[in-house]
């Protein structure tokens, strides 16, 4: 029984770190994708100037 109260403060932190993470990747992804559709809308005018 001594097991029980330990477990009921590490699995909500454990939970509380992994939506923290969770959101840092997602933002992460986020900040990726924009950056690679800007660099995507660079190459096309770069090649709409071309000609």
């Amino acid at each position: 029984m001594t097991w029980i109260l330990p477990a009921a403060v590490v699995v909500p932190a454990g939970l509380i770190a992994l939506g923290v993470l969770t959101a840092r990747v997602i933002g992460a992804a986020r900040a990726l994708n924009r950056e690679v559709a800007r660099i995507n809308q660079q190459f096309r005018l770069k090649a709409d100037s071309r000609g």
